[in-house]
This record gives structure tokens, sequence and C-alpha cells, in this order.
């Protein structure tokens, strides 16, 4: 969330900055619109309290018909006021929710994906001396997909794995767990999936992103992503300078409706409303944030590299970065039976925004004001995708695919995944 002080002071550079987003700029009109109604009413207020005051001070006994007549009226008119800048307050505070984070100054303008900026390359892409297959072609052969049973359980855009296909996920997902822990310094958190909605609020994922979000009884919402319940791990306290960094990683199933991608990668294990996903969460200064979200995006191309996957990283367009990204760069890894790149991780810093939604402060030293921390996430990475280019990268032509060497020691020294 956006200071109000901010949108006052720099509401043009911050208009702009939604604009270059593609993102409306209405709502910063509005506010500042209630702001100056709010201003000039709180003056008015506290003019007709201290009148209040000042009247009431040389009243001895029972006041006179007239004194009593105004102490009503300025007692009404106080009253009358406090009410509606607590209307004006509430109204500003709901807009605010709505504005976007502009962009950090490094991130490039643009429209749209095409505009996203390759920033590095790593390895080459697979060859075949055969016509390499799509990851739902070779599961067949595999017999690890279960897609009609899985609709019959739960509808479209679920899947179930099954045999080697679940020990593998199983693999992966340990495996992340594993060297984030024991390699780049992170906490395992195993949060809960379901949380409240001032979580989702603090994250950015409400008000605006409602319509992909699933509802529970009891007002809870079913978590997109780790990110949700990590980053509020901390919300509303206040943290010890000397405890940042803090780094989080967590694996939980992820649960979106995906309510703006109708139509898109129906086939296959790609686009479902329930998957895998090891998230990384840091919290951090502002001084050190983009320093921090660039190791924390090391850490992410660690995984792929070391799985033997080829990978672009792209830094995202202004038009590309989403409504509460400072600066994010996407992770795409190749998919040759499907020729085509598949996003595994998008790895984000969100500057002070998410903190000043979920309250979460530090105090640099002990004569310092409070400070809001910065926040940095990223996928570790996201299944089901990393799944699908294992996969497809490492498959034969007997229809088997060779199980990546630092995958082995999780799937009990199994190298093959063979056709059942």
């Amino acid at each position: 969330m956006l200071p109000l002080q901010r949108i006052r002071e720099e509401s043009d550079a911050v208009k702009e900055g939604l604009r270059r987003k593609g993102e409306p700029t209405d709502c910063v009109d509005t506010i500042l619109e209630l702001d100056a109604t709010a201003r000039r009413l709180r003056g008015e207020v506290e003019s007709a309290r201290a009148e209040q005051k000042r009247q009431s001070g040389p009243v001895r006994g029972k006041p006179s018909d007239e004194q009593l007549a105004q102490l009503t009226e300025l007692k009404q008119r106080v009253q009358e006021g406090d009410a509606r800048l607590g209307e004006l307050d509430t109204r500003i505070n709901d807009l605010l929710l709505y504005v976007a984070n502009p962009a950090h100054e490094s991130v490039p303008y643009g429209q749209g994906d095409a505009d996203n900026v390759p920033v590095a390359t790593w390895g080459k892409p697979a060859s075949f001396d055969f016509d390499p297959l799509p990851h739902y072609d070779i599961g067949a052969g595999l017999g690890i997909f279960d897609f009609e049973r899985a609709a019959k359980i739960s509808g479209a855009r679920f899947a179930i794995l099954k045999g080697d296909g679940a020990r593998l996920e199983r693999a992966l997902i340990t495996w992340m767990l594993d060297v984030a822990t024991q390699e780049h310094g992170y906490t395992e958190i195993l949060p809960p999936y379901l949380v409240r909605r001032e979580a989702m609020v603090g994250t950015g994922n409400l008000p605006k992103f409602e319509d992909d979000a699933f509802h529970v009884d009891g007002g809870l919402f079913l978590i997109p992503t780790a990110e949700v319940p990590v980053t509020n791990l901390y919300r509303e306290e206040i943290l010890d300078a000397t405890q940042l960094p803090i780094a989080h990683v967590a694996y939980t199933a992820c649960f979106r409706l995906e309510a703006g991608a109708a139509g898109k990668d129906t086939r296959g294990y790609l686009r479902l409303h329930q998957f895998d996903k090891v998230e990384m969460v840091r919290f951090t200064t502002p001084e050190q944030s983009l320093e921090q979200f660039e190791l924390l995006t090391q850490h992410a191309e660690t995984i792929l590299r070391r799985l033997g996957l080829s990978y672009r990283k792209l830094l995202m367009c202004t038009g590309d970065t989403g409504f509460a990204q400072w600066k994010k760069y996407d992770l795409e890894v190749w998919a040759p039976g499907m020729r085509r790149w598949l996003e595994v991780s998008s790895c984000s810093v969100f500057g002070d925004f998410q903190a000043r939604r979920a309250n979460i402060r530090y105090r640099p030293s002990a004569n310092e004001k409070l400070r809001f921390v910065h926040t940095i996430n990223g996928s570790g990475l996201a299944l089901p995708r990393t799944f699908d280019a294992v996969l497809e990268t490492f498959q034969q032509r007997d229809g088997s695919v060779v199980i990546p060497e630092v995958l082995r020691p999780y799937m009990g020294g199994q190298e093959r995944l063979l056709p059942g």
C-alpha cells in the first residue's frame, strides 16, 4: 500500500507510475478529493471542539437556555463531524488498497510480455535424434498421470499423479527444501493452507484479485501461494534490526480459481486449480532489498542448474510487473516436447508495499524511528511445470525418462522412469 502522504506530495509521479503499469489512475484523483474534504472537515471539527471547550469553561451551575443551546449545537457539530471523518477515512483507506505499486526506476517500460527483457540464459536446449514428445504423452506411456479420475473426483483443472510420478514430485519438493535450508540458509515453515481475509490483503491478493481466490466458510481463503501465510508471519510486529534479513522457505499446495485464464493450457499438467510449490520469502531493510532480491533469484536459478534444465531469465517490463511488485524476474524453462518456454519461478521485490499493508516494521536502532521492512519472494520452484520440463528434457527414445542425478537419492537410487 502506498502511504497517503506520498499520494498527496507526488500525485503526478504516482499516476505516471500507474500508467506505466497499465493500471487505472482515477482512484488517485478520488483519494485526493476525499482527502481534501477530510482535511477541511477535520479543521472545522477541531474549531468546533475548541469553541465547545471555550464556552463550557465559564459556565458555573446550571447553564442558561442560550448557553445550553450553543453547547448542544457545538456538541452535535463535533459528533456529526467525527462520524463523517470516520466514513471518509474508511473510504480513503479502502481506495488505497486498490492503488498499485509503481515499478522501480530500473524496470523497463513495456505493455506486455513481448516487451520483457531477456537478461540471461543458461544451458543448451536438449537435442534428440527422435521427435520429442510433450509431457502428457510421456506421462501416458509411463502411467503416471490420471486426469480422467481427477476430473471425476474434482472437476476440470485437477490432476492425479501416481506411482513414480507421485514419487518424483515428492523428490523434487524435498530436494528443493533441502537445498534452501541446508545450503542457502532458509528456515523451513509449514504454514496453514487457510488464511483470514486480512492476510490476503496484506500481500496484495485482496481486494483487487478476489475473483481468483477460493473462499471457504468462516471468512477464510485457501492460499494461492505460501507467500501469503509466510509474509504474514510477522504482521503487526516490530522486528529487531539484528534479525534482518529473515529468510523462510515453505512447501505448500496452492489453490487458484484461474478466473482470468479460461481456455489457457487446458491440456496436460500445466495450469491447475491446485498445484505444489516451494516458496522463498525474505524480509530485509530498504538499503539491502535489491541486493537480497538478486540473491533470492540466484537461489531459484541454482535449482534449475542442478537439475540440468535449460532456462532463461527475464526482467519483466512495467506492463508485465504485477499489481504489488516493485521489480520482478521470471525464470522460464525450455520444454522441448511442447517447444515452448514455461514459467517456473517469479521472483519479486515489493519495497515496503506489502509491509505497510501488513504493518511489519523494524527499529534500526534504539533511538531511531520505526521503519517498514522490505519483502521479497520467489518460487524455488513451482511444480508442476518443473516436473513437465524434467520429463520432456530427459525423455528417451524407448519412452523412459532419465532421473536427474540430484534426485536419485530421493528416489531410492532409481535412475529411470520406465514405461508401465
